[in-house]
């Protein structure tokens, strides 16, 4: 059964019993899924069609080229990952696909950036792109529309819960909020059985806004049919998806789910996840509501910060700190044996 796809239009409407038939879906898809097709949501197809253009054309650009906006010069993971450089089943040479990361754009001397928050700092733009101010503005545009799309739909989590939305405005302020472009090359014909444009896995934030284009090769586990289930691409939506530090809030109400590509599709492919988790001061911790009566919440708290930099060091293989290495595997060993 694929995932579902929900309509979006009443959240912006004013009829409750229509908003409230949304809400009931999307706590729905979150308990069983953790993952549904979002549409009617507001975001102009333009703006789909020219942040896939732009990237694909920053992807065509000769490999020295995009070598020198490579996100390994600094420490603000932005910029630039070659292709194989991370690798989440660790079972070939790494993920078939390359990416850029973009994020808010802070000047060197913002307090956040001066006080080395994960995350923190300032974009790197091509310069070699064919419009250079086209690909910014594009960007910047299709982030700032997320980023508000992402705090819609985080208070329509909070209803689903019944819980007070009184935090968001703390777990907003200058979120770590990730845009990503990413090209998946296709897949050779004798490939390995392992190779993935990338492999199973968990996000690592609270909450994922996936752009894919037409070529399809998105995978959801299902966990009652124990079989993964192809997510089609339709044209206008978007997929949205939870991740662990959602599952961590929620005491493992709702799900973190397992997903992976794999382009068999002789084709080029492209996709733009947005990935929110939040101010990186900010303490995760138990949902009072979500809290088991008898045995309380199963995670500790842990900062939005604290967990996206053991996530990263653990999938990129840059970990020095156990603790960090304990701590980002906690929830993917607990994925990994759903399969």
């Amino acid at each position: 059964m694929p995932i579902p796809t929900i309509s979006f239009a009443p959240i912006f409407g004013t009829d409750d019993a229509s908003r409230a038939k949304v809400v009931t879906q999307i706590r729905d898809a979150c308990l069983k899924y953790g993952f549904f097709q979002l549409v009617d949501h507001g975001v102009s197809q333009d703006l789909f069609d020219e942040v896939i253009k732009q990237s694909a054309g920053f992807f065509s650009l000769p490999e020295d080229v995009k070598e020198k906006y490579n996100k390994d010069q600094d420490k603000f993971q932005r910029g630039y990952e070659r292709l194989r450089a991370q690798n989440f089943e660790k079972r070939t040479a790494g993920d078939l696909k390359e990416g850029y990361y973009f994020g808010a754009d802070l000047p060197l001397d913002h307090p956040r950036v001066v006080a080395k928050k994960f995350n923190m700092g300032p974009n790197k733009y091509p310069q070699e792109v064919a419009d250079p101010e086209k690909f910014r503005e594009t960007i910047d545009t299709y982030y700032s529309t997320m980023l508000s799309l992402a705090k819609t739909i985080f208070q329509v989590l909070c209803e689903t819960m019944e819980t007070s939305n009184e935090f968001m405005s703390e777990f907003l302020d200058i979120p770590i909020a990730i845009l990503r472009l990413l090209h998946y090359p296709p897949q050779a014909p004798d490939a390995s059985e392992f190779e993935r444009g990338i492999g199973q896995h968990t996000d690592f934030g609270a909450l994922t806004i996936l752009l894919q284009d037409e070529v399809g090769g998105l995978q959801v586990w299902d966990r009652e049919a124990s079989a993964w289930i192809d997510v089609t691409p339709q044209r206008g939506a978007l997929v949205v998806n939870l991740g662990n530090l959602m599952m961590r809030w929620t005491n493992d109400r709702y799900l973190s789910n397992l997903h992976r590509v794999i382009n068999k599709s002789g084709r080029e492919r492209y996709s733009v996840p947005f990935f929110l988790s939040g101010n990186p001061d900010f303490l995760v911790e138990c949902f009072p509501k979500c809290a088991d009566e008898t045995q309380g919440p199963k995670y500790d708290p842990v900062t939005v910060g604290r967990w996206m930099e053991g996530r990263y060091a653990d999938t990129y293989g840059t970990s020095k700190d156990k603790a960090f290495e304990e701590l980002s595997s906690s929830e993917s060993k607990a994925g990994m044996a759903q399969v």
